[in-house]
């Protein structure tokens, strides 16, 4: 193998011990495994039709445990280089910051002189905004055709598909958004678009590229790969659905609104009787794409949730975390309370009371856990360490039928017109998002979750914050925020939802607070309102 310049290169030289580390880091197995790595997954990748006629790539970071991911080295394949032949000393090797340390050695005709893949730009974006450990650029068939559904979009939406699960931070229910970009003659010049789409939505770990294929980063090479394949499923079946004129992103799936039949037929006709007439009511098209709405006061009685779900948590949390101590999810709920009463205690919050390690002992800690947790409760703290551990805690009532989720009787009928029209609804609470989904999939209406595009909390932003509102208006995909309706009880929420140029009205509910004088909102006292 030889190396990018004449002498060391310039990232190993030097004489310092870090230095010397880093050449030994160069020459290590981890690098030589990662390279055979990469070319065993093209070969895969070819058998699956992702990097067919040399197209396509791979990049992964060598991964060593006691260097930060930002520091670790980059294996990165070949460009115009037959994929399923690769071997490991065709792979070039980068620093962290993306020049080339060593470089293949060239072959002899026919193979063309040796050139580093050209999609390296735009894996380096990747690597920098997201500190990915893997990215994978595939061509495949799934990834160009379902950009060319709508010429005109730029997302692809889909939503409750099994699939979804296997997209880091999605779930069944939730909507999975990817961003599309345009494509250029030559692949370097992607770069600035795939950024500005990384940037605009935050929470996507994939950018389609017009009528030609995907990039997919991951933590790992086993995140990367696992969400490629999720992806490829999931374009494959939105081909399929757009085929016999269905919806991907309806929680239905069901008949496609722009969607003409063979022969001309109208979608409308395969619509239920009741949902044909709710339309028909309706006397033109709806001026909003989306209605978010709260659940406390909004679609849910307070008292069901300050005399129920609350006592609930508090009653069960000891016997919680005691069962489920030594599980990841507990740990996580543990660390994530750990973070927020050192907070506390540094400001001063009362009822906040120091959680000594796990020296101490179990028993110590989760009285320590227990007390703040009780104390959050009394004071109705909208902070996600609470409303983590509320949501663990919830599953189980809800999965032993201790708990159902209660809503008022005009919600399902609401939902199931907005559903029919087309409008998209999604839940903000700051109630965490498995919660939410456990409310709303045990109701005595049944599941409601089936009319619902995704949910949100504060990991999101606060709710009385206006930043938060934004964020969400470009992850719903509304075009203008004034498309985006939504309904709260809480009169600072409101405010701060306004200011990001939503449309808001005010729900008026047996047991809610009341509202300022002159408060200047629309309000409604039930959803047929709307």
């Amino acid at each position: 193998m030889a190396a990018a310049s004449s002498g060391a290169p310039k990232a190993m030289q030097g004489a310092t011990n870090t230095e010397v580390t880093s050449q030994a880091y160069l020459e290590s197995n981890k690098v030589e495994e990662t390279k055979a790595l990469i070319s065993e997954l093209c070969r895969q990748f070819y058998d699956l039709g992702w990097v067919s006629g040399t197209g396509g790539s791979i990049t992964i970071k060598v991964h060593d445990d006691s260097i930060p991911k930002p520091q670790q080295l980059i294996i990165m394949s070949p460009s115009g280089v037959q994929k399923e032949r690769m071997v490991p000393e065709d792979m070039y090797v980068l620093s962290p910051s993306g020049s080339i340390l060593s470089s293949p050695l060239a072959k002899p005709y026919p193979h063309k002189p040796p050139k580093c893949s050209d999609c390296a730009p735009l894996f380096m974006k990747a690597y920098e905004i997201h500190n990915a450990g893997a990215v994978i650029h595939s061509h495949g068939m799934e990834a160009c055709l379902v950009t060319m559904l709508n010429p005109l979009s730029k997302e692809f939406r889909i939503t409750h598909m099994e699939m979804i699960k296997g997209i880091q931070g999605h779930g069944y229910h939730d909507e999975l958004v990817v961003p599309i970009i345009e494509n250029t003659a030559h692949e370097r010049e992607l770069t600035e678009s795939l950024t500005e789409a990384i940037e605009a939505y935050p929470k996507t770990t994939a950018v389609l590229v017009r009528n030609h294929g995907i990039y997919i980063w991951g933590d790992s090479w086993i995140n990367a790969k696992t969400q490629a394949e999720c992806y490829h499923y999931l374009f494959d079946a939105a081909i399929k659905l757009h085929q016999l004129g269905l919806d991907c992103s309806s929680p239905s799936h069901g008949p496609n609104h722009s969607f003409r039949g063979v022969g001309g037929g109208d979608w409308n006709v395969n619509l239920s009787a009741k949902a044909r007439n709710l339309i028909a009511n309706h006397d033109t098209e709806p001026a909003r794409r989306c209605i978010v709405l709260d659940i406390e006061g909004t679609t849910t009685p307070i008292s069901s949730v300050t005399d129920v779900l609350y006592p609930y948590a508090r009653d069960n949390v000891g016997r919680h975390i005691y069962a489920t101590y030594a599980t990841a999810e507990t740990q996580d709920d543990i660390k994530l309370l750990r973070s927020q009463v050192q907070s506390d205690l540094e400001q001063g919050i009362f009822g906040a009371v120091p959680i000594p390690s796990d020296d101490a002992g179990k028993e110590e800690v989760i009285a320590a856990l227990v007390a703040n947790v009780e104390a959050m409760i009394k004071a109705d703290r909208k902070v996600t360490a609470l409303k983590q551990l509320q949501g663990h805690i919830w599953r189980a009532g809800f999965q032993n039928n201790k708990l159902m989720g209660v809503v008022f009787d005009d919600i399902p009928e609401a939902l199931e017109k907005w559903h029919a029209l087309g409008i998209k609804v999604y839940i903000y609470s700051s109630g965490s998002r498995l919660a939410q989904r456990l409310f709303f999939g045990n109701t005595k209406f049944g599941d409601l979750r089936k009319y619902m595009f995704g949910f949100f909390d504060t990991t999101v932003g606060h709710k009385r914050e206006s930043r938060s509102y934004v964020e969400i208006s470009q992850y719903v995909g509304a075009d203008n925020p004034s498309e985006i309706l939504f309904v709260t009880d809480v009169f600072e929420e409101a405010v701060a939802a306004k200011a990001a140029g939503w449309e808001v009205m005010i729900s008026i509910r047996p047991g809610n607070g009341p509202l300022p004088d002159n408060h200047g909102f629309k309000t409604i006292q039930s959803f047929s309102e709307i």
